[in-house]
């Protein structure tokens, strides 16, 4: 079986699941979302929603309003309109933020400060108990987060010691450490060496087969292809088009097809 179908077949069972049983309210919904930084308006009216179980990845020139998009879900960036719900509660109201893990763009794991990759990993855990040591659901939850990412065996070293690709790895080990329901992810891919982008994207594959949904920012889809269920372009603030799975299969085999076509310019994402 080509990686084509295996990734169609993955698709195809994850749609099974959703639609099974009473429709389930998405995890992440933006409607009319607007924001602006300092003076400049950057989101004018985002409407986008993730299901369950699905992923889907915001591409989209710079300055287009993707970062800003992620941040906005997170509660990094504040909205001036429109209505953003997690799990099905405004995000005004929302507390249980041990269901979201978030990924910032590439940065140094620690900052300067001295820790080991499994201590930064560990933060991950904060939201999901409260101050003083792990417990032993903690410390399978990062030892098993430090496997996903290939860095078991980097566990006790200092996070100035590794490379940018292993930076990047070791921020989305602390948010898988966190076993999040939704994954926000903002250019996980950007800088980062070809096999820690394999490494990254096997990640994924274990945990999107067990049910997480991901929001992500990407320039472009390389090794996560397989994974994508929907891409979301944005220009300018707003949704300028959605393409689905056999759209991206396609591409994959016609990449020059759709280059002359008109976009199909829409707000709406469902």
């Amino acid at each position: 079986m080509t990686d084509e179908h295996t990734a169609a077949a993955r698709t195809a069972e994850r749609t099974a699941e959703r639609s099974t049983g009473p429709a389930a309210p998405p995890v992440l919904s933006l409607r009319g979302v607007t924001a602006s930084l300092g003076a400049r308006p950057v989101l004018r009216g985002i409407d986008l929603a993730v299901g369950r179980g699905e992923v889907v990845a915001l591409l989209g020139a710079n300055g287009s309003g993707k970062s800003t998009t992620v941040r906005a879900a997170v509660g990094q960036v504040q909205t001036s309109g429109g209505e953003l719900e997690l799990f099905g509660a405004p995000l005004r109201r929302f507390r249980e933020w041990h269901r979201v893990g978030y990924v910032p763009q590439r940065s140094t794991a620690a900052a300067g400060v001295p820790a080991t990759v499994r201590e930064v990993v560990a933060s991950g855990r904060l939201a999901r108990r409260r101050l003083g040591p792990l417990g032993r659901g903690d410390r399978a939850a990062v030892r098993r987060a430090l496997e996903l990412v290939g860095l078991a065996d980097r566990a006790r070293d200092s996070v100035n010691a590794l490379s940018g690709g292993q930076h990047q790895r070791v921020l989305i080990a602390r948010a898988l450490a966190g076993e999040p329901e939704l994954l926000v992810m903002d250019e996980p891919l950007a800088g980062v060496d070809l096999l820690s982008q394999g490494v990254l994207a096997e990640a994924l594959r274990e945990r999107t087969g067990e049910g997480v949904s991901v929001l992500l920012v990407l320039h472009e889809l390389g090794p996560l292809a397989p994974l994508i269920d929907r891409t979301v372009v944005l220009h300018d603030g707003r949704v300028e088009r959605v393409e689905g799975t056999a759209h991206l299969h396609d591409q994959a085999c016609h990449p020059h097809a759709d280059s002359l076509a008109e976009p199909t310019r829409t707000g709406l994402l469902t």
